[in-house]
């Protein structure tokens, strides 16, 4: 059965566990970074920052709110980026069938820079990321090694707000779907993610911009319907009809 996350941004507080937790599991390297005004860091996604939370703020009827937003691959059920590869590099990422992750291999180092921008670029959510040194493109992998052990992802694991969830989707969605009704009696305009096309399912207590420019998918779902017709790939969620 695909698994699924469930991140309820309503009860994010920014203390970054996630993002800690992440880098210490797959031993990424520290980045040298600078304040730039903000709590966000490092500026932006990288090869050696899988997770990320994204702060932003905004004045709103003479109000100061924050927003934060873990962002993070959303392991799409129709990878764009996938798709995008195997015509250059076939293997370079691949889709696990049992849990529905999306990967990226050792042959990412084969695609020129020309074709990492075309698989960025195909991505609605600007995730990939390229280590100049290696040439390995990266991004989260769902803690893939964890999850093939009955574990939990290492930022759902260490999560102490309860803002993250993982399990099969059918019972994400429900779970996102009951949370988000409770949560439109204080926050009119929540909603959830591109729910039916992702397995990074977020529930947004704001309009999406105002979390992140790319909090929801930046290409419609019917261009990439019809993207995947001309690849003559069905549109279909893994493991379901």
């Amino acid at each position: 059965m695909p698994k699924a996350f469930f991140v309820d941004t309503t009860r994010c507080t920014a203390c970054r566990g996630c993002q800690v937790a992440c880098k210490e599991w797959h031993n990424l390297p520290a980045l040298k970074t600078r304040q730039t005004g903000t709590h966000q860091n490092p500026p932006d996604l990288n090869p050696f920052n899988y997770k990320l939370v994204r702060f932003s703020e905004h004045l709103i009827d003479g109000v100061i709110r924050w927003y934060f937003f873990p962002d993070q691959c959303r392991h799409c059920v129709q990878p764009p980026c996938l798709f995008t590869a195997e015509d250059y590099v076939p293997g370079a990422i691949v889709q696990d069938e049992d849990t529905g992750a999306v990967l990226y291999t050792d042959l990412t180092r084969h695609l020129t820079p020309e074709e990492f921008e075309e698989v960025r670029h195909a991505c609605p959510y600007d995730i990939p990321r390229r280590d100049s040194g290696t040439g390995l493109v990266s991004k989260c992998d769902m803690c893939i090694d964890r999850v093939k052990n009955g574990r939990v992802p290492m930022c759902v694991k260490t999560c102490a707000m309860g803002a993250m969830h993982f399990g099969e989707y059918d019972d994400i969605l429900a779970m996102a779907q009951e949370r988000l009704k409770v949560v439109l009696k204080e926050f009119p305009n929540a909603s959830l993610a591109d729910p039916d096309d992702v397995s990074v399912i977020y529930l947004l207590a704001d309009e999406p911009a105002r979390l992140h420019k790319n909090a929801v998918a930046q290409v419609s779902p019917m261009n990439r319907k019809q993207m995947l017709a001309r690849l003559g790939r069905p549109l279909t969620r893994l493991g379901r009809a």
